[in-house]
């Protein structure tokens, strides 16, 4: 059989330009002769519309965009993911769907079982989860439809229950009774760097248990904070994979799934992924926010420096402005590490000293701080003067400003709410430190753009004299290590002791995590290039004790 892979980036709630999308599709499937067109999970709405799902109006879009659809799909078929609603008086309103569109009409509808609720996923709260198993006819052959978690019914474990298998039972297994020729899987799998290969072994131990091929469509793009990152692929019945689209940008093939041609991918390193991860999360922001341009603070620092350069990937060097906003404890050499950044990446850059403005808040102030001693307090009027200023640049010229606050940072609090934490987006909150440094690396990779002073110096926020990072965290090394621990693999602090670390620094990183919750609910968007980032992927409490 002929399957066109159609691989797409899709936009929340814009009916009209994914539909005009999916249309374009199918008519280039149908010129290369193919038989069935795939298409991925909720293409018609894009992934994930939320509480839009609860409105009335969005689901009568979505179903007229279904129907349009299906008219263009006279002498092809396609599957199609949208939202359909339940008949039935019992259960959830809709159903998570894969439409088969044929002879100019729907001629069934499958509906997702697994309905994840775990991590950024929460669609139970709007899904009725499918519980009949039936195979699809189509030209000689038994489909067996499936939609994205369907197929991952089984999954790592990275929690200290133990717990592998995340549901009573395998769609996968109900379908095969019936004898399928072929699986299809409508998905909208996100990027993370640590699962990716985990989500392809996952069903290549499908394919080989099951005896079956899989065709496998995920979609790209980033919706908000999630990035997908496609990676679309045919899965031969032996576990090998003959076909495999693009990574990080549309594509589209039509394979003949009895003789399919191969199609090699070149693998990255992780770091590479991420890069190219967080430069289609901020094109993508922009472009579908209907923003142009960006402005961020430059501090002559690894952080700020690393966004810029993304950024200017992203948007253009003509789409991005650096303010850099000196004040009496800014070094020579980070005030010059950034005007070399801003040209070698041919960016406009502008200077605003902060100290007067500083100082005239530090008067106001005296009367009231009743002569105690400097503290943190005026530490983060200048952090706090920053983010007024490149504010008022923002609000005066439509730039979205850019958070540069790295995850190591985020996680235990270094950083000033309403200052250097202030943004439209976050771009490294996903970020830790270590691969902040190995990011600028790549980045350098074939010429330098970031300055080398500013990967090699001892990280600071120049905020009092001879201020470093170490002065209040551990080595980043350390850090990083012990976070990843406590957040990615979720293990308790005796846990992480237990692998060698010192008690004293893990009860120290853990309670700043737990006791800086606040001002992460406060962040920006983060883009998330992990298996558990900030915001909707961690839902903790705020008021809560726990130590």
């Amino acid at each position: 059989m002929k399957i066109a892979l159609a691989q797409l980036n899709y936009h929340i709630a814009n009916f009209e330009a994914n539909t005009n999308k999916i249309i374009g599709a199918i008519r280039q499937a149908e010129e290369q002769g193919a038989e069935l067109v795939v298409f991925s999970e909720l293409a018609v709405t894009g992934y994930y519309p939320h509480d839009l799902l609860e409105r009335k109006e969005f689901i009568k879009k979505a179903e007229q965009a279904i129907l349009k659809i299906a008219q263009e799909c006279t002498n092809i078929a396609a599957l199609v993911g949208a939202p359909s609603i339940n008949q039935s008086p019992r259960g959830k309103k809709l159903f998570n769907s894969a439409y088969l569109l044929n002879q100019g009409k729907v001629e069934t509808v499958r509906h997702k079982s697994l309905l994840p609720t775990y991590d950024i996923f929460d669609e139970y709260r709007h899904f009725e989860p499918n519980r009949q198993f039936e195979i699809v006819p189509f030209k000689g052959k038994k489909l067996a439809i499936t939609i994205c978690e369907d197929l991952w019914d089984e999954q790592p474990t990275q929690n200290e229950f133990g717990k592998d298998k995340l549901y009573t039972r395998s769609p996968l297994e109900e379908l095969s009774k019936h004898q399928p020729d072929l699986v299809i899987n409508l998905s909208a799998s996100p990027f993370s760097y640590n699962q990716e290969n985990w989500r392809k072994d996952t069903l290549v131990k499908k394919a080989i248990k099951y005896q079956l091929p899989i065709v496998y469509v995920n979609q790209v793009g980033a919706q908000t904070e999630i990035v997908f990152d496609g990676g679309s692929f045919f899965l031969k019945e032996d576990g090998t994979i003959p076909v495999e689209l693009a990574y990080f940008e549309e594509d589209f093939q039509v394979i003949d799934t009895d003789n399919p041609t191969s199609k090699p991918i070149e693998h990255e390193d992780y770091i590479a992924k991420i890069h190219q991860a967080l430069v289609l999360g901020i094109r993508d922001y922009f472009q579908k926010m209907g923003f142009k341009d960006a402005i961020l603070g430059l501090s002559g620092g690894i952080d700020s420096a690393l966004v810029c350069a993304l950024a200017v990937e992203a948007l253009g060097k003509d789409h991005v402005r650096g303010v850099l906003m000196p004040s009496r404890y800014s070094s020579d050499h980070s005030i010059d590490d950034a005007v070399k950044l801003a040209e070698n990446l041919g960016i406009r850059h502008d200077t605003i000293a902060i100290q007067s403005m500083v100082n005239d808040f530090e008067e106001q102030l005296k009367p009231l701080f009743n002569n105690l001693p400097p503290n943190v307090a005026e530490e983060n009027i200048q952090a706090r003067t920053r983010g007024i200023l490149v504010m008022a640049l923002s609000n005066k010229f439509g730039n979205i400003l850019l958070n540069t606050t790295n995850k190591s940072e985020c996680a235990v609090g270094y950083g000033t709410l309403y200052g250097d934490m202030n943004g439209g987006l976050s771009v490294l909150g996903d970020v830790y430190k270590t691969d902040v440094y190995k990011l600028s690396h790549y980045i350098n990779r074939e010429q330098e753009i970031i300055p080398h002073n500013s990967i090699v110096k001892p990280p600071s926020a120049e905020l009092r004299p001879d201020q470093k990072d170490t002065d209040s965290l551990p080595d980043y090394d350390i850090l990083d290590a012990v976070l990843f621990n406590y957040i990615e693999m979720n293990l308790s602090p005796d846990e992480i002791i237990s692998k060698g670390f010192e008690p004293e620094t893990v009860l120290k990183i853990t309670r700043m995590v737990n006791q800086n919750e606040y001002k992460r609910f406060q962040s920006p968007p983060i883009l998330r290039v992990s298996s558990k980032a900030f915001g909707f992927g961690r839902r903790m409490p705020l008021v809560a004790r726990y130590n």
